[in-house]
């Protein structure tokens, strides 16, 4: 199968230009929504008359329907064209945000973020999107830009949670949702053009997917709900058991069919499979990070002789930096991915990634120690998202775009689910004794430094990473005759190293 033919035209080109906005608003949209419940679940559990462990629902539903629906909708995207399930992806975000907005049960609530979840599609859909409709010198600018947008729109959701609940109720969280998800919609329908359908030839994979869907749902669950459950209960350790087996039965199908949902030697190649480890471990680092930093900003100072009391705007704005971080990432990424590969941003991100948290460790008693390990973290992770996908497009056709960088999103979210279970282990595992007047449980401040420390050490691993794939060789223009021939300025990998 040949690629979809490339913009050339004048024409073209400014339509494409059209096309960029679009897809990155839609990628805030998501990934805003996503994390904007994160620091008020405390005060919804006592809004809803729900119990603290139960509150987590509203995050393990949103990242169980991300986890599921991505993959999915990235290969359906393949198959029967990405501006079409570009816009049900959102029309899922908008439709979860309608029902948040208009309920007062819980229960619906948590079936509201389910269908947010759908909103996860839009990363690998919009990528794809991108390879097919933008000018090929601009398609790296264009998919780092999209990339680095999940990081820059989770600070932004958490800065705006806090300035929502200044003047307004929890609901307001949701109608900005609604409002980011309308627009989004608006957008991609009569800015993004139909794009060509790249795999005519490929067939639906019901039970791959029904068999996906089984051993993530098992596995989020039993990462997400460990720390209410205990590690070692029945529940638990079943649930494990059972993603084990049913992911193993997953591969043996993908293996068997003729139109797998998963090309298993394409997940399999290097550049491929060491760039999903390392997103499961950017996963890890960043989700994990938000929340220990957000905590420990909100900590009253006056009990934990630590922290900085701060209201949840104060706390998303401390974390503010690293949504301005990601920014500069997104252009600085494609430019080190032009000049030098992938490489080179995806090592820098996890450094840059360690050196923020290893900061924190050690120094965390002036505000200023928070906005600046922040503003570096979020320029770590801008480059390491910016990088990954440039490593996998470089080693998939076109056709296997949606469901590649699908995959990787999904073991993003799969990595960000591990790292807050982690990281809530951690603290709550090592907790002061408050007099009994004092109705708080608080982390010793040794526990947030183990938090500090552990982020920073997997944020290392994520770097060390890019050296177990080969190296990635941009492609250079060829010259035919007189005439020079328009080559994809996007880094490839030499097919021996795929």
């Amino acid at each position: 199968m040949s690629e979809a033919p490339q913009p050339t035209t004048a024409a073209e080109k400014q339509s494409s230009a059209r096309v960029l906005p679009a897809l990155i608003l839609a990628m805030l949209s998501f990934s805003v929504v996503q994390t904007a419940v994160v620091p008020i679940l405390p005060s919804l559990a006592k809004e809803l008359s729900v119990s603290g462990s139960s509150i987590t629902w509203l995050m393990t539903a949103n990242l169980l329907s991300a986890a599921v629906l991505t993959p999915l909708l990235g290969r359906f995207g393949d198959l029967r064209g990405r501006k079409p399930m570009l816009l049900i992806s959102l029309t899922g975000l908008v439709a979860g945000s309608a029902l948040a907005v208009s309920t007062h049960s819980f229960t619906w609530l948590v079936v509201a973020r389910v269908l947010q979840g759908a909103g996860g599609g839009v990363l690998p859909l919009a990528i794809s999107i991108v390879r097919d409709e933008l000018p090929k010198q601009k398609v790296t600018g264009g998919v780092a830009a999209i990339s680095a947008s999940m990081g820059v729109g989770s600070g932004l959701g958490l800065v705006a949670t806090g300035l929502l609940l200044e003047h307004w109720s929890y609901k307001s969280i949701f109608w900005m949702g609604l409002v980011f998800g309308l627009i989004a919609v608006a957008l991609v329908a009569l800015r993004v053009p139909t794009d060509p359908v790249t795999d005519k030839d490929g067939g639906a994979d019901p039970l791959g997917a029904l068999t996906l869907a089984g051993w993530l749902s098992a596995l989020l669950v039993a990462v997400s709900q460990g720390n209410n459950w205990g590690w070692t209960s029945t529940k638990t350790l079943g649930l494990f058991a059972v993603a084990a087996v049913v992911a193993l039965v997953w591969g043996i199908i993908e293996v068997k069919v003729k139109h797998p949902l998963v090309d298993m030697k394409m997940m399999s190649r290097p550049a491929v499979a060491f760039t999903n480890l390392a997103g499961l471990l950017i996963g890890f680092g960043m989700y994990g990070s938000f929340m220990v930093i957000s905590n420990f900003a909100q900590t009253p100072e006056k009990f934990a002789h630590y922290g900085f009391t701060a209201t949840v705007l104060h706390a998303g704005v401390m974390l503010l930096p690293s949504a301005i971080g990601s920014m500069v990432a997104a252009p600085l990424g494609a430019l080190l991915i032009a000049r030098r590969g992938p490489r080179l941003p995806l090592v820098l991100g996890g450094v840059l990634g360690a050196v923020a948290m290893a900061y924190l460790a050690v120094r965390h008693s002036h505000e200023g120690d928070i906005y600046t390990a922040s503003a570096i973290f979020g320029l770590g992770i801008g480059l390491a998202f910016s990088a990954m996908p440039a490593y996998i497009n470089g080693a998939v056709p076109v056709e296997q775009s949606g469901i590649a960088n699908g995959m990787n999103a999904v073991l993003r979210t799969v990595g960000g689910a591990i790292g807050t279970a982690v990281m809530a282990a951690i603290l709550t595992g090592d907790t002061m004794k408050l007099p009994p007047k004092i109705p708080l449980v608080l982390p010793t401040l040794d526990a947030y430094q183990h938090a500090f420390w552990t982020a920073a050490a997997v944020c290392v691993i994520a770097g060390a990473v890019p050296f177990l794939i080969r190296t990635i060789k941009p492609t250079t223009t060829v010259a035919a005759g007189n005439e020079v021939a328009d080559v994809d300025s996007s880094p490839r990998l030499a097919k021996t190293d795929a």
